[in-house]
């Protein structure tokens, strides 16, 4: 065996390196944190080592897995292509920017960049909870175009959550229409319910639609939204707090499932 590839597992302090074939597919991991690597074959010990030593510290062991959850073995199945979960917050508005930074004598400040920094102020916020047994995948890719800003997987259920800049703005809410600042009112509501239902079908599971505001001022709801939740970026640990929906199983095997960029190109 040769030409074995190390590739991060994830981000924000993860700490698990995957080793991969030239095809993509994994024969090793290496987490840190217990000092083990995994081998998925026992003859592939020495490349694996070999590919690995640069990054080894300390004694480690090295061995079969203790046996794989089913949603390992369906995370070790993708293609580092075809994993979201090392996605940043906004990773779609940041390859475009670095695509196309835009002329730089612009007298009002490029609107993606105002997007970008509530993608990372509520993706910043939703990372936090991991803690909590929950996982985050951001920029979640739909056909047309379409993506969910963060897909929040926990104990307390499904969640797609929008993320919208509102800094030192008021806000106001009235179903479908979401109205920031000065700015023309938007069917945001309408759109955000049809994105959840789109994200519901691809899991064959209840994903429950959420507005998160990246620092307003201001936050006027005239009525319940249906089905909505609107939540500043302080205030999203509550989703970690609902609880009782999911058990850690179901909750890695749907990260696992809607890791899978192939999942979102049927809906």
């Amino acid at each position: 065996m040769s030409a074995l590839r190390v590739v991060p597992a994830g981000r924000h302090g993860r700490d698990r390196l995957y080793v991969c074939r030239p095809d993509g597919s994994n024969v090793a991991w290496y987490d840190r944190e217990t000092g083990r690597v995994n081998l998925l074959g026992e003859d592939s010990r020495d490349d694996v080592l070999h590919a690995l030593k640069p990054f080894l510290t300390g004694p480690v062991t090295v061995g079969p897995p203790p046996v794989p959850t089913p949603a390992e073995l369906a995370r070790l199945t993708l293609h580092p292509d075809d994993d979201l979960a090392p996605n940043r917050p906004g990773e779609a508005l940041l390859v475009a920017l670095d695509r196309d930074p835009g002329p730089a004598h612009r007298l009002r400040p490029d609107p993606r960049r105002r997007a970008l920094t509530a993608e990372e102020t509520v993706g910043a916020a939703l990372d936090t909870l991991e803690g909590a047994g929950c996982h985050t995948l951001h920029s979640v890719p739909l056909p047309g175009g379409d993506r969910i800003h963060h897909l929040l997987l926990g104990p307390g259920g499904l969640f797609a959550v929008h993320a919208l800049y509102a800094r030192k703005s008021r806000v106001l809410v009235a179903d479908p229409m979401v109205t920031v600042g000065r700015r023309a009112p938007e069917p945001l509501l309408r759109r955000l319910r049809a994105l959840t239902d789109r994200a519901s079908y691809a899991l064959t599971a209840e994903v429950h639609p959420v507005l998160a505001l990246a620092g307003p001022a201001d936050l006027t709801v005239t009525a319940r939204p249906r089905a909505v939740r609107i939540l500043k970026d302080t205030e999203l640990t509550v989703l970690a707090r609902l609880g009782g929906v999911l058990k850690p199983a179901d909750v890695e095997a749907l990260h696992a499932m809607a890791r899978d960029r192939n999942l979102w190109g049927r809906v």
